[in-house]
């Protein structure tokens, strides 16, 4: 699966944007006990999973073939049963007697039709990247051929055959995104162009559906689905939505009990970090310093092509004062560019994290930085050097993190003068985009449960490669994975462990934490069900104590 399209959304300050889309929280008044209050960061930009570029809160009332459920596993969804071929390449679902919202019944044909409606390149869809190994998936987006030749077909009305190129690891993960799941074809043509432009233009497949949505509003809500598959699980009568612009905000609203859950800035972690209702939610998400190997500044670019000066720039990093005191929210020492709590080793069930790191790479060790800067300005025959890290100033955090930087480096590496270049999101992206940058501070979060949604990006010439590294050894080994040993689990992840211990060891970025998002909730909010990656925020099982 290659990437065709970047989204800097996904890229840049991620953790703000993805639980943006995630479900963080909003409120209004309560209506009965079983009424949860949550905040937003943003309004909700688009109901329409063929759109959308997260599915974190829509992933409550949209259903695919699956849903995650506990630790990233996947549980039932739509698909009472499935099978796969002996070659990994063909997938067969059987599905339950599920119902839309309105009652229809949901249809094999529902799926075909979602699937061919995203691919259109009349739809313009973010995500249609995913269905890259679909067979003619990416011909059909690219306006090659037409959607009906997309490799999904409905024999009968409870039965979904879908056809791969090739075998699909973590495809069965893949279809628990409701991106994957199925639209009404009949409620689409029947509203045209009004259909999901309002919540009353669409029609539900998951435990809920939502209410007083226009498109715009800072107000919304989800309401119990009456007609979902298996309601008699589901508590929760209603979750209400309101956008709170910021974390100060949030926590008044809180105090007076308009809101049951809302996130909090770093210097909040802090203040209430003996709270009993502090709660920390781990999320795939690891920071990052990003290398531009094609600098425009030709001395920049000989000492960032040089192994021994990226390595002195991460030795020199103290992780465990940049995640404790500097941010201060819970977040944790990354062990490579993957992060941990994503996926775990087929066999053994230890987690990649752990498997992947390289001794003397994400360590501090001053001692052991000097040494080699020392030896890298030797080899580039320079003894003094300029370097600008180019941050989003509205991502949360990135400002302590880069003055952190700026200090620690001055004071360890002599003749490096650190500058910061801070400017809002977009424009960083852009910069970043068309290689105009020294180092990148960026990062990545999971779309899904294996390290491949990591590993893909550091491939020779992917859009998401901003910084253009390239080795053949790790290409080589991402190709096995992928292909040859797509269908072997073991030896695939042996195949991702030693391409990531390659580009751990040469520092290709380097890691600066794993972001852990931090909440304050109320005690008798229960049966939340958060992931690390993909639809985060699983509301199906929560309810009010």
């Amino acid at each position: 699966m290659k990437f065709k399209k970047i989204m800097l959304s996904v890229t840049l300050g991620l953790a703000a944007i993805a639980l943006a889309a995630c479900g963080n929280n909003n409120a209004s008044g309560k209506t009965d006990k079983q009424t949860l209050n949550l905040s937003a960061p943003a309004p909700l930009d688009t109901i329409d999973i063929s759109k959308a570029t997260g599915y974190g809160q829509t992933g409550n009332v949209f259903e695919s073939f699956y849903r995650l459920g506990k630790d990233g596993k996947v549980t039932p969804g739509l698909a009472k049963s499935s099978s796969v071929s002996a070659d990994g390449k063909t997938w067969t679902f059987k599905l339950r007697n599920a119902k839309w919202s309105n009652g229809d019944p949901i249809t094999a044909q529902d799926f075909v039709y979602s699937w061919r409606r995203t691919l259109d390149p009349k739809t313009k869809s973010s995500y249609a990247y995913m269905f890259d190994n679909v067979v003619n998936a990416t011909a059909i987006n690219e306006g090659k051929t037409s959607p009906d030749k997309l490799g999904i077909e409905a024999p009968d009305k409870k039965t979904v055959v879908v056809h791969l190129d090739k075998p699909v690891a973590y495809f069965k993960v893949l279809m628990a995104y409701p991106l994957f799941g199925p639209q009404n074809q009949k409620v689409a043509e029947k509203y045209g162009k009004k259909y999901a432009t309002k919540s009353q233009y669409m029609v539900y497949s998951g435990p809920f559906k939502i209410v007083d949505w226009n498109g715009t509003g800072n107000k919304w809500a989800f309401i119990k689905n009456n007609q979902y598959w298996d309601k008699d699980v589901v508590k929760l009568h209603k979750i209400n939505y309101r956008v709170v612009a910021n974390t100060t905000t949030g926590y008044e609203l809180y105090q007076q009990g308009k809101l049951d859950m809302t996130q909090l800035s770093n210097q909040q972690v802090k203040n209430f970090k003996n709270n009993k209702n502090l709660k920390k939610y781990p999320y795939s998400y690891v920071a990052w310093l990003e290398y531009n190997f094609q600098d425009p500044n030709a001395l920049n670019k000989k000492a960032l092509n040089n192994k021994n000066i990226r390595l002195a720039l991460s030795l020199a990093v103290d992780r465990k004062t940049l995640t404790k005191k500097v941010l201060g929210d819970g977040s944790d020492t990354p062990q490579g560019f993957v992060p941990s709590k994503l996926a775990y080793n087929p066999k053994t069930g230890k987690d990649f994290a752990q498997e992947q790191k390289v001794n003397n790479t994400v360590d501090y060790n001053v001692k052991l930085a000097k040494q080699y800067w020392k030896k890298g300005m030797q080899e580039i025959g320079a003894k003094k050097l300029t370097l600008t890290i180019l941050a989003a100033n509205d991502a949360n955090g990135n400002q302590e993190v880069t003055q952190y930087l700026q200090s620690q480096y001055s004071s360890v590496l002599p003749g490096l003068t650190v500058k910061i270049e801070s400017i809002p999101g977009n424009s960083a992206a852009d910069k970043a985009r068309k290689g105009d940058f020294d180092i990148f501070l960026a990062g990545w979060g999971g779309d899904f449960n294996d390290p491949y949604t990591f590993m893909q990006i550091p491939e020779t010439n992917t859009p998401y490669n901003r910084g253009k590294y390239s080795n053949s050894e790790y290409d080589a080994l991402i190709e096995k994975a992928e292909n040859a040993d797509a269908n072997n689990p073991e030896q695939r992840w042996n195949d991702l462990v030693k391409a990531a211990q390659i580009f751990n060891t040469d520092q290709g970025i380097t890691p600066l934490y794993e972001q852990t998002n931090a909440f304050m909730q109320r005690s008798n909010v229960k049966g939340i069900i958060h992931n690390t990656a993909g639809t985060q925020w699983n509301y199906k099982y929560a309810y009010m104590k």
